[in-house]
Formats: C-alpha cells, structure tokens, sequence
C-alpha cells in the first residue's frame, strides 16, 4: 500500500468534516474580502455627503461581514481541529497496533528514539498536514477564486491583474519556500528522529556512559545533531522570509496595477468613482489568502515524510499468529481450563537464517510443572514466544484444550495463558496501578493477597505510601528480587490457567534466586507451570524437565539413540524428575 493510500484511509472517515471546515474557512475570507470591499465603498461613498439612507445598506453589510468573519473563523477552527484531533486519535492507534503486532519479531531492529519520533512527532506532523497544509491550500483556492470573480464583475482588467498576482504570491512564494531548503527539508525527519535516539540513549544509559567516561561524547554527537537540525531549520526560516517576501512583492505589484487600470477605467467612463477604492483595497484582503502557504508548503513536505514513516510501520515484521475469524468462545476455553502443547514445532525469527527452535515437543498438563532448561540461545524464549503465539511456527502446532491457536479467541487465551517474562515492564507508576495491570477490577485486598503470595506484602505495609508507593521508572526504586516478585505477583493475579516464567532469576544473585524460586513453587501450586531457566537449582520441585541445546537435534530413535544421561535435580519429594527430551535435547 503506498503513502497516499495509507493517508487516504486514515483520513477518509473525516472527510465531510474537512470539507465543512474548508467551506467555513472559506466563507469567513469572503467576509473578510467583503468587509474590506464594503468598507472601501462605504468610506469613498460617504465621502459625497449622501443622504444616510443610501448608506444604511452598506453599513448593515459591513456589520455582517465583521460578525460573520469571527463567528465562521471559530467555528472553522472548531470542525477543523475536531477531525484533524480524530484523524490524530486513528492514527495512532494504527501506529500502536503495527508496533504492537511487530514486537515479537523486535521492530525490525528499529532504535527506540525512532519509534518515540514516530509514535509522536511524526503523528503530530499528520494534524500539521490537514490543519496547516491542506485546508490552507483549500481555503485559498475557494476564495481566491470568488475574489478573481468579484473584480472582474466590477472591472475585468481588474481582475486579471488580482489573478496574476494571487498565482505569482501563491505559487512563487510556496515554490521559494521549498526548493531553497530542499534537500535539508528531506533530511528533517531522519536529523530529528537521529537526534532524539541520542537524546533518548544518553538518558537510558547514562549511569553507565558516566562510569566509563564516555558521557562527553556522546554529548558531542548530540550537539552534532543538534547543529544539522539547527541549520536545517534555519534554512527553512530563510526560506519563508524569502516566501513572505515574494508575497509581499506581489501585492505591492497587484496594488499599483489596479490603481493603473483603475484610473484608467475611470477617466473613461467604464468605471465609478466611488468603486476605484475597492479595486485598490481589495487586494490587501485578499493577499491574507497566501499569507500562510509558504508555511503550508513546508508543513505538506513534513507531513507527507511523516505519513511515509508512519506507514512504513506496516510494513514492519509481523510474526504473531493469525487467530482465527470464527474462534472458540471463551466460554468453552474457560470451563476445560486443559493443557498447552507443541507438537514438532519449527520456530524462526523473521530474517534469521536458520530456525531457533526445531522439532519442540511439549506438553503442560494441569497441575503439572515442567522445567525448560538450556544455555543462552538454545531457543528458550523462542519457544515461549511461540506458545504466547507471539510468533508462527513453520512447522508443527501450538494447541490449547486440543485446539490450534488459530481456532481460539485471543482475548480469551490471553487471560488463560500468561507469559511472565526477565524483563517484563514495570511502569513508572504505584505498586497498585503496576499489579492492576492483571487484573485491572481487583481490590486491595485481592493485591495484598497475590503480594503475600510472592512475599512481598510485608514490605509493602511496611512503606509509608503502601500499595501507593511508586515504584520510578522501569522499577529503579525497588531491588531486583522486589521487581522479580512484583511481576510475578501480577502474573498471579490475573489467575491464569497455564503460567509460562521465563528466567525469572535472571539478573539476581544465589541466595535471592533460590528465595525466589520457593516463592514460586508455593504460588503456582496446582497449575500448570512453564518454568525456563538455565540454573539446575531451579528444577528442584519440577515434574519433568525438557533439555535445549544448541547441537544438533537428538531422538530416542533406535538410528539415533540418546546417550544415558542422570537427572541434573531431584524433585521436591525426593524422586527424579522426569526427563522428556526432544529434537535439540541437552542429552
């Protein structure tokens, strides 16, 4: 789908009210032009010494045009920026759902400063392009027209000479506002979104950049970036000096040819007295028309490389599976409540060369734990996006109460099945509004409840703010078993039916994870459990644990025999756990 496509759905939805504003608009410059031609009129015919009943048209026409250019103006405004701000709203939205369906296959490697441009400036640059752009351009044309008309009723001379000069000052100036900073102007969308990913990475990493010294150059490569943007937006303030001033020499022009056909016009007879000042000061109105297209150019370029990048989100990776058109309700999900499987599952990340997980066989029963357990790139978190259905296999099938994922409401397997994660987010917000991302109706006592569970609701009473305690940006204000905790604590409490932990001792030290580890053995009691980790200490209350490596896949075929391999770990009760190995085992 091309840009002018994308921008075209988008905005489609709202084009009678763009239509309504551009009318508006263009009504409220008719008054305009109307009140500057009724004054001028008025002013030279009051000049004679009439009777005042010859003038009371004229002065009742002037108080309408002067009511009715604020009154259109406002509510131009009012329907303008009401479909623009939807326009904006639908926008984004989309922009939220492509990066949303993009993420499991990480963005296509797009940097995160990029992302924020996009998710923002980039979407504000779309409101720039209709409000600032287009109904400019619109509203232009609509009353240019009318005042060319209005002219050459009274003079056609008259109104060849405003002709000319609206299409020098709207055309010259627009053209003089862009191609003197042309090929800046197309390289200020990637300066802008550059300069906020180093913004952006300099806060992110700046503990360690000042640990290791390396705080002033990235300063410096900021203030590179800052100086391109710097001059590319100098240029295109000398561009609309240059615009303004071309404008300006129009009407100067158009004003000095309509005193010469005027006079002209008048000295022979064609033309009343009392009509010359309307030629002259009609033009002065009528140039507010180009006033803004210089600017409207500009904001037309920037929005149009807005809509290519935001469109070009579309087109990003998009691995997750296609659930199905006609799922099963959540109802019948909800009562089974029964196992999670992979049946020889082939995983590739999109652009990877080699699949990261080949031949998988899993099964989780209810009430059953099972230990995941392998080396960093064996396809761990692989196959857990897999299950989440985060990415397609390319072989094999991920089923849920024997159903494919494909079958299934999203929604529904969602809530039955939940992924806690190494690096799940922990927002810069309270202990309450981060847990209620679980279940978002839960009482406090329900929090309480899931905190107790993990053992941290004691230190939760404990601080001054309880459940209102925040908790600073991506959880810096709480130690890494308490973030751990938190979410799994959340996890909980959205009472999944199956609960898939991916490495949740990541990052924490001996005594912490094994403390961790019993809290999630006690919690998870009685449902089915994905536990993934690369520590054997893990596995100790685990029913049965599946090996991943990264050789080559292994069977239990008679051709290619497993070689005899002893239990790594014990299982709470003292008995082996079971070993289940499959294509890719550790045996």
């Amino acid at each position: 789908m091309s840009t002018f496509r994308w921008l075209t759905s988008v905005v489609r939805p709202e084009l009678r009210r763009l239509a309504a504003a551009a009318l508006l608009g263009a009504l409220a410059m008719a008054c305009s032009i109307g009140l500057m031609a009724t004054s001028a009129w008025l002013i030279s015919r009051a000049a004679q010494h009439p009777p005042v009943l010859y003038l009371t048209v004229a002065i009742v026409a002037v108080r309408a045009f002067g009511i009715g250019r604020g009154a259109l103006r406002y509510a131009e405004r009012l329907v303008g920026h009401d479909a623009a701000f939807r326009v904006l709203g639908r926008t984004r939205v989309r922009a939220w759902i492509d990066l949303d369906r993009a993420a499991p296959a990480g963005l296509g490697g797009t940097r995160a400063g990029d992302l924020l441009t996009r998710v923002t400036r980039d979407v504000d640059a779309i409101q720039d392009l209709l409000v600032r752009a287009l109904l400019p351009l619109a509203v232009s044309l609509l009353t240019g027209i009318a005042a060319v008309a209005l002219l050459t009723a009274l003079l056609p001379a008259a109104g060849a000479v405003l002709l000319i000069g609206l299409a020098v000052a709207g055309l010259g100036a627009p053209v003089a506002a862009l191609l003197l900073p042309a090929r800046a102007e197309h390289r200020f969308a990637s300066v802008r979104s550059q300069l906020t990913t180093d913004v952006h990475e300099l806060l992110t990493g700046l503990p360690d950049l000042t640990a290791y010294g390396a705080t002033d150059q990235r300063l410096g490569q900021i203030r590179r970036q800052d100086a391109r943007l710097t001059g590319i937006l100098r240029r295109s303030a000398f561009s609309d000096g240059v615009g303004a001033a071309v404008a300006n020499a129009a009407l100067a022009c158009t004003v000095t040819g309509e005193i010469l056909v005027g006079v002209a016009a008048v000295r022979d007879g064609r033309l009343a007295g009392v009509v010359l000042a309307v030629l002259v000061l009609t033009p002065l109105a009528a140039f507010e028309l180009v006033t803004p297209l210089p600017a409207a150019a500009t904001h037309l370029v920037r929005g149009w490389q807005a809509a290519g990048r935001l469109h070009a989100l579309a087109g990003l990776p998009a691995p997750s599976v296609a659930w199905g058109t006609d799922p099963v309700p959540a109802q019948a999900l909800s009562a089974t409540a029964g196992a999670l499987s992979a049946s020889r599952l082939i995983v590739r990340w999109p652009g990877a060369a080699a699949p990261a997980v080949t031949g998988a066989d899993l099964d989780l029963r209810p009430g059953r734990r099972v230990g995941l357990i392998g080396p960093s790139g064996s396809g761990k978190s692989t196959l857990a996006a897999a299950l989440m259905g985060f990415l397609t296999p390319e072989a094999g099938q991920v089923t849920f109460c024997g159903t494919g994922l494909a079958g299934l409401d999203e929604a529904a397997y969602r809530r039955l099945v939940v992924l806690c994660g190494q690096d799940d987010h922990v927002f810069d917000a309270t202990l309450r509004e981060n847990l209620r991302i679980g279940r978002p109706n839960a009482t406090d006592g329900e929090l309480f409840d899931a905190l107790d569970r993990v053992r941290l609701g004691a230190w939760v009473r404990r601080q001054p703010g309880g459940l209102g305690t925040t908790v600073g940006e991506r959880g810096a204000r709480l130690s890494g078993g308490e973030r751990q905790r938190l979410v799994l604590a959340r996890a909980l409490l959205a009472d999944p039916a199956v609960l898939i932990l991916d490495e949740p001792t990541a990052h924490l030290d001996g005594p912490t994870a094994d403390d961790l580890i019993h809290d999630i053995t006690r919690a998870t009691e009685g449902r089915a459990t994905l536990l993934i980790t690369h520590r054997h200490r893990d596995l100790e209350a685990v029913d049965d644990i599946v090996g991943l490596s990264e050789e080559n896949p292994c069977t239990n075929s008679p051709e290619s025999p497993c070689p005899p391999r002893k239990p790594p770990i014990s299982t709470r009760t003292g008995a082996p756990p079971t070993i289940s190995p499959w294509a890719r085992s550790t045996c």
